[in-house]
């Protein structure tokens, strides 16, 4: 059997198998360019059960590019409160709003173009040509890197830009000429719930029978495993500040780290501090007020990519002074029960949720 016999044998296996096996995901009952843009970006970093509810809440609110073009950043952002990651929701707008402007209202359908939309890397571009316009583009993400290095036992992880270009270039040499959308949405769909990062289920495989690491029993070595990045440990203090029923947030500075979100004022402990110590601190540096501290309220565990955060948060009142912020963009009394209508941090989520249960 010759390379080019091997591969539509492989194409044909994957394809089959794809159409009876692959999940029902509401981007893929419509493949309007829009939606699928939309999936992608919110792909990126987040597993599909959770972006499912996310997809279907923001289709019914920006049910087009012209919609979300049109709309406010600050409800853009609540929308995608949870997903993390945030400035890919501020690009998603962004790219709609270049969209409408230059594009009249259609995702460009040439890599030239959509490589020139905030946010769009060589992925979600690959993605977007070949799901919504069948345009024959490979895509490159975990799952499809984890098929490739099992299924050729090529030594590569994607941890350079030589090892992303051979991966990049053998996913070219496999695409079909036609179906090339349904062959990539394949390859991703078998190392999500087939070529799993840990005891593969190899007899499900589709591809069992080309499988170089199956056939050498070699699965659980390959990829070759990344360096783990360390995660650093950081204690933070916040304060929920009451004032006649209201309670005071503040919006981080728009162009910082989860620039544009409101929260709750506090910040990082210095070398000795207690976190009561910590926050009396913040407070008068951030606020010019000082606190009365009425106890503890609950300590909320929260990792992100390099950190892993405890906050620790406690119900306050002013003691004395003029609130005058300075390290925010904005500031607001609010009533508890208008929290959730403003884009918070998922910690700061999870505070106004036992905020709302003791209320009740």
């Amino acid at each position: 059997m010759n390379a080019s016999t091997s591969s539509k044998t492989l194409q044909k296996q994957l394809l089959k198998w794809y159409a009876e096996e692959k999940r029902e995901m509401p981007w893929r009952n419509d493949l309007n360019p829009y939606r699928i843009l939309v999936s992608e970006f919110m792909l990126q970093q987040t597993q599909v059960k959770t972006v499912i509810p996310y997809f279907e809440r923001w289709m019914k609110s920006f049910p087009t590019v012209k919609k979300l073009a049109q709309a406010r950043e600050s409800t853009v952002l609540k929308h995608w409160e949870g997903l993390g990651y945030y400035s890919r929701a501020r690009n998603l707008k962004k790219a709609a709003q270049k969209i409408q402007q230059e594009y009249s209202g259609k995702v460009p359908d040439s890599m030239t173009e959509i490589l020139k939309l905030p946010g769009v890397g060589r992925y979600t571009a690959g993605a977007v040509l070949s799901i919504a316009f069948g345009q024959k583009v490979p895509v490159l993400d975990g799952n499809v890197k984890r098929v490739l290095s099992r299924l050729f036992l090529l030594k590569e992880n994607g941890n350079n830009r030589k090892s992303e270009n051979i991966l990049w270039e053998t996913m070219q040499n496999l695409l079909p000429e036609t179906e090339a959308g349904d062959f990539n949405q394949a390859f991703m769909e078998l190392g999500a719930t087939v070529c799993l990062p840990k005891n593969p289920l190899c007899p499900l495989c589709p591809l069992k029978q080309s499988c170089k690491a199956q056939k050498s029993r070699k699965q659980n070595l390959y990829p070759p495993r990344k360096q783990k990045t360390p995660t650093t440990k950081i204690e933070v203090s916040a304060a929920v500040i009451i004032r006649r029923n209201k309670i005071y947030i503040q919006k981080r500075k728009l162009g910082g780290l989860m620039g544009g979100l409101w929260e709750f004022p506090g910040g990082k402990f210095e070398s000795g501090e207690s976190a009561e110590q910590c926050l009396h601190r913040e407070i008068k540096e951030e606020m010019g007020v000082t606190l009365h501290i009425d106890g503890k309220f609950m300590t909320v565990k929260h990792s992100y990519t390099r950190f892993r955060v405890t906050l620790h948060v406690f119900l306050c009142r002013i003691r004395s002074g003029q609130v005058a912020p300075t390290e925010c963009e904005e500031h607001r009394w609010v009533k508890m029960e208008e929290l959730d209508t403003y884009p918070f941090p998922a910690a700061n989520v999870k505070i106004i949720k036992d905020l709302m249960k003791s209320k009740n």
